[in-house]
């Protein structure tokens, strides 16, 4: 039987997206953005519950496509609002939104969000060695920083713990336990 870290051992569209997709390093802008606005959806609820409504994620806000998302008017967001296969939050909807305009201006900035994004690892992940899960941080001076600068950017729900479950998400940080066989498959 693979040794997994023990988070993805509830059910298997967690397993499955531990073993493919968590920690694996991500460069395409496209898949950047959808991991940011899903972590920002997934505040104060479990990654489980975004797991499953993320089909309708996709649906809703056009495959996270930023350029349809900043001409979302008035009816699409009040759609959005009583779609239940999203998180209808009004606050995250707008944030949505609002990072749609800011990963635009930072593409425009640095020629793409992946050159931005991954400055804050100095552009290759990390690679820890936590035994076990209590061991890992809910944050990091980089995912400080990172919060820091996608706040003064105008990014909403970008907090430092965010900040660092996306990095964990998206392979800027090898957060895979040392016994995991992810880990030990991941360079």
């Amino acid at each position: 039987m693979m040794k997994r870290c023990e988070w993805a051992e509830t059910e298997q569209m967690m397993r499955d997206y531990h073993d493919k997709e968590w920690g694996v390093p991500v460069h395409d802008d496209r898949l950047l953005f959808e991991f940011l606005i899903l972590e920002g959806a997934q505040a104060g609820l479990s990654w489980t519950t975004i797991l499953k409504k993320r089909e309708n994620y996709r649906k809703a806000f056009y495959n996270f496509d930023a350029k349809k998302i900043i001409r979302f008017v008035p009816k699409k967001f009040d759609k959005l609002l009583s779609d239940p296969g999203i998180i209808r939050n009004r606050l995250k909807i707008y944030a949505s939104m609002t990072n749609a305009r800011a990963f635009l201006d930072v593409q425009k900035e640095f020629g793409s969000f992946n050159s931005y994004i991954w400055q804050f690892t100095g552009g290759k992940p990390i690679r820890n060695r936590w035994k076990k899960l209590t061991d890992i941080p809910s944050t990091t001076n980089e995912s400080d920083a990172m919060s820091k600068d996608l706040k003064k950017r105008g990014f909403k729900f970008t907090g430092s713990t965010i900040c660092y479950a996306y990095m964990q998400a998206v392979g800027m940080v090898n957060d895979h336990t040392t016994d995991c066989f992810r880990y030990k498959n991941s360079k």
